[in-house]
């Protein structure tokens, strides 16, 4: 394993978990919630798992986005801020 790609994915996770929650938009977290699935998707195949990675690129970039951003779009807001 070449260290300094795990650290700069590593990083990389934990920036996008930090701006997801810190995200007042929805969707933008939702979005941001896929980038951080496929991160670890990568962090997974760097270490040699690649059946937990294709496990974490199917549900967690793929369907549970996909479902995420389903809800939020089929909601409504009560107030208009």
């Amino acid at each position: 394993m070449i260290w300094q790609i795990d650290l700069m994915i590593l990083t990389l996770v934990v920036v996008c978990a930090l701006v997801a929650i810190n995200t007042k938009d929805l969707l933008g977290a939702t979005v941001i919630f896929g980038i951080y699935s496929f991160l670890m998707c990568l962090l997974w195949a760097e270490m040699g798992a690649v059946d937990v990675a294709f496990t974490e690129a199917t549900v967690g970039a793929g369907v549970s986005t996909i479902f995420f951003i389903a809800a939020i779009l089929r909601t409504t807001r009560r107030s208009k801020d």
